[in-house]
């Protein structure tokens, strides 16, 4: 079958690869109709999530349609039509029944300790081939696959694979109250979801920081009140906005790679920060193309720091690589600051998603810019890699 294989940094290919095969009486495997190119593959291909096996088939969000199940799955049978949360639960360990799936105890074949697994990452998350393919082998599908009702197309479920629940998740861990003030940093799709997620739990306004025009439109339209870092200073920006005191909540959306601003006040270093990132920023071996930590924290976590309210909250839901280690914790602590982060535990909010997008209490598909054929889908991973204008959030079609 065909598949999007990383074989190194900067290198994806189209390759044919092994069917997948029930393999544990828990399995099934699910032909893939709808999968999806994801800001955390684009840390794969650039090596700043480091790890990555060659060989790995990209991809951790995907629907389809169930074509085979082991003898211990009771509740699909082939023919079901699915979505596929994208980290994954085995639903009996104590922190599954806790919701917390993304920190299951048996997933991870790295041993209980090992954290989050998820299709299509890198070997610390377990190297389970991914959904950027036309099938996939899905572990535990008895809680690793959620149905889909026919109301729910294709279009709408890629999204609640992974980048709504990650909104959601990212929204609820920061604790909105009705009426507050939050800001949403980056405005990618799951920045989108995260203002969509914020209105719907309670916020009163949201403010979106971004510095792609046609994302800050996206925002705009939602009825967030952008703030472009390529023209003001965000933080600034925060704080003036609020009456001098800044949001009540920001949910950093950006992660590792954020992109730089290329002008104005955040970028000539006039809150100090651009200077300091531009002496010890993350950069890239050139002898393998791994991923050097640096020494400052991202540019989006000082943001949220240096912005945020005094005894406000901050939940980080962008992805950063445990080699990461520095953080402005002195802040922080002296603003009394609540920090809250991780990886989704998609499976605890998947099914009630999909029942609020099939009742019509949410409108999600405007997220979605770009839609491509599978065979497309290397052209669309350097469109999407650029930021090339309306290239916001791209879904692939297998079949």
């Amino acid at each position: 079958m065909k598949a999007v294989v990383w074989h190194g940094v900067g290198d994806i290919r189209m390759d044919d690869v092994a069917e997948p095969a029930i393999e544990h009486p828990q399995d099934a495997i699910v032909q893939i109709t709808t999968s999806a190119i994801c800001g955390t593959d684009l840390h794969m291909v650039r090596g700043t999530l480091p790890g990555m096996v060659p060989g790995t088939v990209l991809g951790h969000e995907g629907v389809g349609v169930v074509a085979e199940v082991g003898s211990q799955v009771r509740n699909f049978s082939p023919g079901d039509r699915v979505v596929i949360p994208s980290t994954i639960g085995c639903g009996t360990c104590s922190y599954c029944r806790a919701g917390y799936f993304a920190q299951c105890d048996n997933a991870n074949p790295n041993g209980r300790r090992a954290g989050t697994s998820f299709f299509g990452g890198p070997e610390g998350t377990g190297s389970f081939p991914g959904m950027q393919a036309e099938r996939v082998r899905v572990p535990y599908a008895n809680i690793g696959l959620v149905g889909l009702p026919d109301r729910v197309s294709d279009e709408e479920a890629i999204l609640i694979s992974d980048i709504f629940p990650t909104a959601w998740f990212g929204a609820d861990i920061a604790d909105i109250k009705p009426g507050h003030t939050v800001a949403v940093l980056g405005c990618g799709p799951v920045g989108l979801f995260a203002i969509i997620s914020a209105r719907v739990q309670g916020a009163g306004r949201v403010l979106a920081v971004d510095g792609v025009g046609s994302r800050l439109e996206q925002a705009r339209a939602l009825h967030a009140e952008p703030i472009d870092y390529n023209a003001e200073d965000p933080v600034a920006a925060m704080v003036e906005l609020t009456g001098g005191i800044g949001p009540d909540r920001v949910i950093d959306a950006v992660g590792v790679d954020a992109e730089r601003p290329k002008e104005g006040p955040a970028a000539t270093g006039e809150n100090g920060f651009a200077r300091e990132l531009a002496q010890v920023a993350p950069e890239t071996n050139p002898q393998d193309g791994t991923w050097v930590p640096g020494d400052a924290p991202s540019m989006a976590t000082q943001w949220a720091v240096q912005g945020v309210a005094k005894a406000g909250a901050v939940s980080i839901i962008g992805v950063y690589p445990p080699p990461m280690t520095s953080f402005p914790i002195g802040a922080a602590m002296n603003k009394n600051l609540t920090l809250r982060m991780g990886n989704c535990n998609h499976r605890k909010y998947v099914p009630e998603l999909v029942r609020m997008v099939a009742s019509g209490h949410v409108d999600i598909e405007s997220v979605l810019t770009q839609e491509m054929g599978f065979d497309d889908t290397i052209a669309a991973y350097t469109a999407f890699d650029r930021r090339e204008a309306g290239w916001t959030k791209v879904a692939v079609t297998t079949v």
